[in-house]
């Protein structure tokens, strides 16, 4: 499975989206070219007769009764831990690269499934991992070419002292061989801040961003991480930030205009857990990244979905629109806002281009069965994911119900709902 080269008919394909409802309740045509969206149009202006033989022909897709959306994209995954729950219950998580490539593959499908055309993954280098799990989801990102776009961030978890020097020339190695980002764990170093210094070097070094896990529960820590990263590029990302939930209210707004003034992003993890890598576990009680709060200080936030079935999490499902449930519910964000901060504020973080149902910006989308954010967010089964512009995922959900009065076998087509 891999790209099709610039110029073929691949990349220069028409899709055309009919009657597909948008947030502010128009009902739109929507013609892709390729990976871009060419024209938006009321509902019947694209599909007029002879319309399609005007632009050469192409797909057509009624999508009456979904609501079209920008594609979701998935900021905090962990595709090397993913779907090791059952298996690592009696020990650690299968380390075998065959197994890390095809866990990593599934995951990276189920989330596509979900509507995530693009998935950064955090991957532990170092130690007794060296870079073989690397190398193994690096194999996965080349075979899923196409469909979904992997992210890797190396993440060692020493990288002072002694015991750090190795664990710096891992990180070094893991650059050279492809990682997107460079990460790390500053919580779990003797020398947190020596550690923050140190990713930091190297992401200016070699141009990449920079993704580090910490609870950013210690002000002062946070605000010694702040003042190095300021003003770094292509920019600094820090999550889960938990601990930011357990600071007074005076200390947690300082923290958060720091983090602001240094212009670093935060992605929160409603569904708690976050790949065994830290020491808070889902179901932790009352730790949680205060979104409002930070979105107020103007931090640029987004939402990702951490844990899929590993140890952190054993049910974690990978799914963006869960995270932005989780989000709405708590009162964290608005519907829309929590939408927003899985799709335009995480592909912000991935240095992707924003996406929005307008001509000329990326065909990434997700049509999902439903009128409004607010519908779909709480009921979403069926849905069609678009990416680089064209249909990569189907998800139909069927619904029967038994009709007393007859046979209890549910065979009552009258009685039945499908969502197509």
């Amino acid at each position: 499975m891999t790209d099709s080269p610039r110029g073929t008919a691949a990349e220069t394909a028409t899709l055309l989206l009919c009657s597909a409802r948008l947030t502010d309740g128009r009902t739109v045509d929507v013609r892709l070219s390729g990976p871009r969206i060419e024209a938006v149009g009321t509902a019947g202006s694209l599909a007029a007769p002879g319309s399609a033989a005007r632009q050469g022909g192409g797909t057509r897709i009624d999508l009456r009764g979904y609501l079209l959306l920008p594609a979701p994209a998935e900021p905090h995954a962990h595709l090397d831990l993913a779907l090791t729950a059952a298996a690592a219950a009696g020990g650690p998580p299968p380390s075998d690269a065959a197994d890390v490539q095809r866990r990593a593959t599934e995951a990276a499908l189920l989330q596509l499934g979900h509507g995530a055309t693009a998935v950064r993954s955090h991957v532990r280098v170092g130690d007794v991992h060296g870079l073989r799990a690397l190398e193994a989801v690096l194999q996965a990102r080349r075979a899923l070419r196409g469909l979904v776009d992997v992210h890797a961030v190396a993440v060692p978890r020493l990288l002072t002292g002694t015991a750090g020097a190795d664990g710096l020339s891992m990180l070094r190695d893991a650059l050279k061989m492809g990682a997107s980002a460079v990460g790390g764990c500053p919580d779990l170093d003797p020398d947190p801040s020596g550690h923050a210094e140190a990713v930091i070097g190297l992401a200016a070094e070699f141009g990449v961003p920079v993704d580090l896990h910490t609870a950013a529960a210690d002000p002062a820590r946070l605000a010694r991480l702040a003042a190095m990263a300021g003003g770094l590029r292509p920019g600094v990302t820090l999550g889960p930030c938990h601990g930011l939930g357990t600071l007074r209210p005076d200390a947690a707004v300082s923290a958060a205009e720091r983090l602001a003034a240094a212009g670093i992003s935060v992605v929160a993890l409603p569904q708690g857990g976050c790949g065994g890598l830290e020491t808070v576990r889902r179901g932790a009680a009352g730790l949680h990244t205060p979104v409002r709060l930070l979105r107020r200080a103007g931090v640029p936030v987004a939402a990702g979905s951490g844990a899929l079935a590993d140890l952190a999490n054993p049910v974690g499902r990978g799914d963006p629109l869960e995270a932005a449930f989780l989000l709405a519910s708590h009162g964290e964000a608005e519907p829309l806002r929590a939408y927003d901060l899985i799709s335009t504020q995480a592909r912000a973080v991935l240095g992707l281009p924003e996406v929005r149902v307008e001509a000329g910006f990326p065909a990434e989308l997700l049509a999902v069965r439903g009128d409004t954010v607010e519908g779909v967010l709480a009921l979403a089964y069926s849905r069609i994911v678009i990416h680089h512009g064209r249909v990569v995922s189907r998800t139909s959900a069927v619904r029967e119900y038994c009709d007393t009065s007859s046979d209890p076998a549910f065979d009552l087509p009258r009685q039945s709902h499908r969502e197509p």
